[in-house]
């Protein structure tokens, strides 16, 4: 691992909202809510892109059938476009779905007061540390994802 946290703008990003993520929900109750409306707005917003595609390459068909040779042609690098999007998105989905599936597993703990204190105690230790182990892996995945929305 390095001895110095990565500065590149992704891992300063990760780095606040990580951060903030823990002073603002500091008991597993909270991060289980929180984790559990992140999941479920992934799955809505992917979701209805995923169905917006799908009308898209419905009407598109039907404009297909109608059109000229040359414009055929021309929609038909498009549609593998939107199929191609179609196919990734089923599989952020099917992806999103097994998450769920663990998630609620998760969601069903419940802790003692006691337990819930001491993970207040110990986010105020983590939410400020630079070298922690999670951020360090974070920021491995990071640099080997060359299709981040700030990548050039």
């Amino acid at each position: 691992m390095p001895e110095e946290p990565c500065q590149c703008p992704d891992c300063l990003r990760f780095y606040r909202e990580h951060d903030r993520l823990i002073r603002e929900c500091p008991t597993l109750r909270q991060q289980q809510e929180l984790n559990w409306a992140a999941l479920q707005s992934f799955r809505t917003l992917c979701g209805r892109v995923l169905e917006d595609f799908q009308k898209q390459k419905i009407s598109k068909a039907d404009e297909l059938s109608v059109g000229d040779g040359k414009q055929k042609q021309l929609d038909k690098s498009n549609d593998d476009a939107i199929n191609q999007a179609i196919s990734e998105l089923e599989n952020i989905n099917a992806h999103l779905f097994s998450i769920e599936a663990l998630m609620e597993r998760i969601f069903d703990v419940r802790v003692p007061d006691e337990i819930e204190n001491k993970f207040r105690e110990i986010s105020g230790e983590l939410a400020p540390d630079p070298l922690n182990a999670d951020r360090l892996r974070l920021n491995r995945l990071l640099h080997q994802t060359p299709d981040l929305p700030d990548k050039a």
